[in-house]
């Protein structure tokens, strides 16, 4: 309220007479010069005053001489004042007096007009005419034509001010969007060179330039993602807009873009995105519905296989205990392998269909890659030889026990393709922060052209009888369900098997950090405290989502928070992921793997099955417990 006094003095303070209506046409304020000028009453000069009252009321007085059609007159007026058109007029008042009307509409709606009492103009004006008698009539009437024609321009020039202000302006708040949004937006003309570009390119694509307004796209994106995104370009400019996805081969990453035809300048508009971690957790849904499908299909017949094998297992048992010809007996013992055989071939379609889920949790790259010596070194002959390597030192969300029978699995294939004598290398690489590959090499004859097309199909092997063909296909299942790729190669001397997994780095933390704990029960969340103090950090308690955002907002340093999947109130602890993008979050749970939270939780974040021990905690975070 005090700054509206003193805005009112101020404008009291103007010589000249000023009036602001809204877009109602309501006065929203005015000076007092305004009532002196015209001698208005005071409830036309009151904020929300009505403009038709006070046009009423001027015509009434005789200000604008006399009026044929007064209501005619009155609502001319009205309609005018809704258009909100710049303006500027000289008029002569009933009194005589000469004023310039100068009105200006206001981009929030209604307008502002300026009254300016010029009659001393006007007499310097009129007697400059009377006494001159070296300028000519024209010349003094330019003159007049142009004082007036300035005083025009003046109010369109204050007029285009303020729209360029407001232009630049809006502006700079479409470029501050552009610029924070997590996407490359750009614009190109016909010929493909930028017009215009966010600095986000670096960003989608690593490795290409950010400032990249006036090249060429082809520059920008290099030749070969040029050639991926051509065909959709040329379709753009042609007027049909298109969205498509690709994989940028010098970084590795997911790309979705969509061009949209420009019609106005035969261009196009560029939206693209970094969908990478969608992909990987797309592919993963995708294996694990094609896994559930398989089931369904194959659950019937292989529960009636079982039951035949189980009668032909008996059968022959029986007959191998009888009196039979001496020839019988290679019959009864072949009939029983092949039986065996076939269960043991439904157990491994029973790992492939059962329902298994990817669960990451924070793994020692380097410690795992060295259990993975000792566990398959005693499966090779000593004239195998077997070597292990890795340059990562970081820990990584993945699933231990798939990933080891998955290596293991391939390990043993590069075993029988070594035959009696060669070399197997297994090391562990990163690729671009994006991927983790495990890549297992041979110096065995490589792969049959044969194999390279189908060896990642179900059943398909090379061992004859002694192979089930489902070794390769389970460690792609693996890989599909992790949201990563397995690729089969061969090299100048053997084969490759690359098992291609997202990168996602687990946190590591020190033994001192403060950590917030999130758990609902208040007997196993004081069981879990001293855990942690145990090992070393200080603890901050919460029982629901609600109250660990106020505290973790409110509390700047810490480390890590640890939170149940279930707690009290509606919302579950996973949420604490995407509402605390700055911490580190970990997830416990007792439900089990088959609950659609766990497999929601597994896809966000680590998770640590309940029960758990100090050292089961200490070896998830990556501590070293020291208890006894």
């Amino acid at each position: 309220m005090k700054t509206d006094a003193l805005i009112q003095a101020g404008l009291n303070l103007i010589g000249q007479a000023l009036s602001i209506y809204d877009s109602d046409l309501k006065l929203a304020v005015c000076n007092a010069r305004l009532a002196e000028m015209f001698d208005l009453p005071d409830r036309l000069t009151r904020r929300g005053a009505d403009f038709e009252d006070t046009i009423r009321h001027l015509a009434e007085r005789g200000e604008y001489g006399e009026i044929d059609d007064f209501e005619s007159f009155v609502k001319t007026r009205v309609e005018q004042a809704r258009a909100f058109q710049p303006h500027y007029m000289e008029r002569v008042r009933a009194n005589g007096r000469f004023i310039s009307v100068e009105g200006a509409p206001l981009p929030q709606g209604g307008w502002v007009t300026v009254y300016t009492d010029i009659t001393e103009a006007k007499s310097q004006e009129q007697l400059l005419r009377t006494r001159s008698e070296l300028l000519s009539e024209e010349v003094l009437a330019r003159s007049e034509e142009l004082a007036s024609t300035n005083r025009k321009l003046a109010a369109t020039v204050s007029a285009l001010e303020e729209a360029q202000r407001e232009l630049t302006e809006m502006e700079a708040r479409t470029r501050l969007t552009t610029e924070m949004m997590p996407a490359h937006i750009a614009h190109v003309d016909s010929s493909g060179c930028y017009t215009y570009s966010n600095r986000k390119l670096s960003s989608v694509m690593p490795g290409r330039p950010s400032q990249i307004v006036g090249l060429h796209i082809s520059d920008a994106l290099g030749a070969d993602a040029y050639a991926r995104v051509l065909p959709h370009l040329q379709m753009a400019l042609n007027g049909d807009p298109s969205t498509f996805e690709f994989t940028d081969e010098n970084s590795s990453r997911r790309i979705r873009a969509a061009f949209t035809p420009d019609e106005t300048e035969n261009g196009v508009y560029i939206l693209s995105m970094d969908v990478t971690e969608e992909t990987q957790v797309r592919a993963a849904l995708q294996q694990t519905r094609r896994r559930e499908m398989a089931a369904q299909l194959t659950s019937g017949l292989a529960h009636d296989f079982s039951n035949l094998l189980t009668i032909i297992l008996g059968m022959q048992s029986k007959l191998a205990r009888m009196d039979l010809p001496a020839p019988a007996d290679p019959l009864i013992t072949a009939t029983l392998q092949a039986a065996r055989r076939g269960g043991a071939l439904l157990n491994r379609i029973a790992d492939i269909t059962a329902h298994r889920a990817w669960r990451p949790e924070p793994l020692d790259v380097a410690n795992f890659m060295s259990d993975i010596n000792t566990l398959a070194a005693p499966s090779l002959p000593d004239s195998i030889m077997l070597t292990v390597a890795t340059d990562i030192t970081r820990r990584a969300l993945l699933d231990p026990g798939q990933l080891q029978d998955s290596l293991l699995n391939l390990i043993l294939n590069a075993r029988d393709a070594c035959g009696a004598t060669g070399e197997i290398r297994v090391s562990a690489t990163e690729l671009r922060d994006t991927w983790i590959d495990f890549t297992v090499e041979d110096s065995g004859a490589g792969f049959s052209q044969m194999a390279l097309q189908h060896a990642l199909d179900p059943f398909f092997t090379t061992k004859g009888e002694g192979g089930s063909g489902l070794g390769l296909s389970m460690v792609y299942d693996m890989a599909k369900l992790a949201g990563g790729q397995l690729h089969i190669a061969n090299t100048n001397t053997g084969a490759r098997v690359t098992l291609r997994l997202p990168l996602r780095t687990a946190g590591s933390h020190t033994n001192s950090g403060l950590v917030l704990l999130v758990e609902d029960s208040p007997d196993l969340r004081t069981t879990i405290r001293d855990m942690l103090t145990a090992l070393g950090h200080s603890v901050i308690e919460a029982a629901s989502v609600d109250e660990a955002l106020a505290l973790a907002r409110g509390v700047p340093d810490i480390a890590f928070v640890l939170s149940d999947i279930s707690l009290e109130g509606p919302a579950l602890g996973t949420e604490l992921v995407t509402a605390l993008p700055d911490k580190t979050v970990y997830l416990t749970t007792s439900l089990p793997p088959t609950d659609p939270r766990h497999a929601d939780a597994a896809a966000r974040a680590a998770v640590l099955p309940k029960p758990f021990t100090q050292s089961d905690l200490a070896a998830f975070l990556g501590h070293e417990d020291d208890s006894p």
